[in-house]
């Protein structure tokens, strides 16, 4: 028996990276999914290699996203799980985003957000139960530069998932994952010179970038019974990263040698 027997799940942005490993541990826990994106042709190649039904929608349009869930729901039978993860980013500095750059990215990440809550919600009511995880980002936890609109949309989409949780409980709940520095193919770039990824090693607590089959971990168990008392939590999945404060982060190491 899987953890997630019987359950039927809808999981966006899942043609690659961290939403298809959502889909496939989902799946490998006894659940239906139904995986959505923008990319057709990527979309097509994930379900069928992970083994769900696939819907091309862009996150941002309500409509779509609309319709995405009702196809979804009436292909699965129902709707019990939805999974916010579609997102997208850039790095440059504030004053140089483009409207349309700061459009895409607060669309995909909180509109897309916002859209998949209020057209799987009254299903998963109506049905009398359901479990909503949003996928945030540690961006949106603490100041990053270069990535102010994307952090923007992340710290709304913890915000999305609090007020969620309370407007839908008891019947649904409603968490949050924050990823830190995951390894797919959006960052392979960035980790592929070896010494910068050394220094990111080095700055994470657990020593090593995480991966997105570790986030699907996560997702998987807050959409389980495991998490049965657990509503409105935004869970870090981040090796530890969060923890060092760059202020004193320098004397603390200092003093630390010192006493070696």
């Amino acid at each position: 028996m899987g953890l997630l027997d019987g359950h039927r799940a809808l999981v966006t942005g899942a043609a690659s990276g961290i939403g298809r490993a959502i889909a496939s541990r989902l799946l490998a826990e006894g659940s239906a999914v139904t995986l959505v994106d923008i990319d057709r042709e990527a979309l097509v190649a994930a379900a069928a290699e992970v083994g769900g039904a696939a819907v091309v929608a862009d996150v941002g349009d309500g409509d779509r996203m609309g319709a995405a869930v009702e196809e979804a729901a009436s292909a699965m039978g129902g709707l019990s799980l939805l999974v916010n993860n579609a997102g997208v980013g850039a790095v440059r500095p504030l004053h140089r985003y483009s409207d349309r750059e700061y459009d895409r990215i607060v669309d995909a990440s909180m509109r897309g957000t916002f859209n998949g809550i209020r057209a799987a919600a009254p299903v998963m009511v109506e049905a009398g139960r359901g479990v909503i995880v949003n996928v945030a980002s540690v961006s949106g936890m603490r100041p990053t530069r270069g990535e102010a609109p994307y952090a923007a949309a992340k710290a709304a989409v913890i915000a999305l998932t609090r007020s969620a949780a309370l407007e839908y409980g008891p019947t649904l709940r409603v968490n949050c994952v924050s990823p830190g520095l995951i390894e797919t193919p959006l960052t392979a770039p960035l980790l592929a010179d070896a010494p910068r990824r050394a220094g990111f090693d080095r700055r994470t607590p657990l020593g090593r970038v995480g991966t997105a089959e570790e986030v699907a971990g996560v997702v998987a168990f807050l959409c389980s019974d495991l998490a049965s008392y657990v509503t409105g939590v935004n869970l870090p999945v981040d090796g530890g990263s969060l923890l060092p404060s760059a202020q004193v982060e320098g004397v603390l190491s200092a003093l630390l040698a010192q006493t070696d």
